[in-house]
C-alpha cells in the first residue's frame, strides 16, 4: 500500500527520453521551476538559477555537446540548472540543495503529466554550455533537464531495501 500522493510520485516517476511532439505550456513550466524554486538551501541562500532553452536553434546547438543528443532534439524544452557561485555558502551543501532543486522539478513534472530527465554527461563540456548560453564563470552547469509530454512508460527496479541498509546503530 502507498500512502500518500507524495510517496506515490517518488515510487512512480521515471526517466522519460521519448517525447511527443506536443509542447509545455507556460503555466506548467512555471510551476516546475516554482518546484525548483522551493527546495531546501543552506542558510536559505537558494544557489541555483534556471536557464530555459526552448528554441529550436539552441536545443540543436545544445545537442551537439552531449552523447546524448537525440534527447536535448526531441524534447519540448530544456532547463539548465546553474550553480549561481557568487550566491554560495559551502560548495557541498550547495551541491546538495541543488540536487533537492533539481529533484522537486522532476516530481513536479511527473504530477503535472510531463515527462523528463536529468542529463549528466553533459557536464563534461560546462565551459562550452556557459559559451554557448552567454554566461559567465560566476555559473556552473550542475543538470540539463529534458521535458516533454512523454511516449513512453519505462519501468524501473531498484535494489532491495534491505541490501541498502549498512546497519542500524
Amino acid at each position: 500500500m502507498i500512502p500518500n500522493d507524495v510517496i506515490k510520485a517518488i515510487i512512480d516517476r521515471r526517466s522519460i527520453r521519448k517525447y511527443t511532439k506536443d509542447h509545455i505550456d507556460s503555466d506548467n513550466l512555471h510551476m516546475i521551476l516554482e518546484a525548483g524554486r522551493w527546495a531546501p538551501s543552506g542558510l536559505n541562500n537558494q544557489p541555483w538559477s534556471f536557464i530555459v532553452a526552448r528554441g529550436a536553434e539552441i536545443k540543436n546547438s545544445l545537442s551537439t555537446l552531449t552523447h546524448y543528443s537525440r534527447i536535448i532534439k526531441q524534447c519540448d524544452l530544456c532547463i539548465c540548472v546553474m550553480y549561481d557561485i557568487p550566491n554560495g555558502y559551502n560548495r557541498d551543501k550547495d551541491l546538495m540543495s541543488i540536487g533537492a532543486c533539481i529533484q522537486n522539478m522532476l516530481l513536479a513534472a511527473h504530477s503535472l503529466g510531463i515527462g523528463s530527465v536529468w542529463l549528466g554527461e553533459i557536464l563534461n563540456r560546462k565551459s562550452e554550455v556557459n559559451a554557448l548560453l552567454a554566461v559567465g564563470d560566476d555559473f556552473e552547469l550542475m543538470a540539463v533537464i529534458a521535458l516533454g509530454c512523454p511516449a513512453q512508460t519505462p519501468r524501473s527496479s531498484r535494489k532491495q531495501l534491505e541490501s541498502l541498509i549498512l546497519k542500524e546503530v
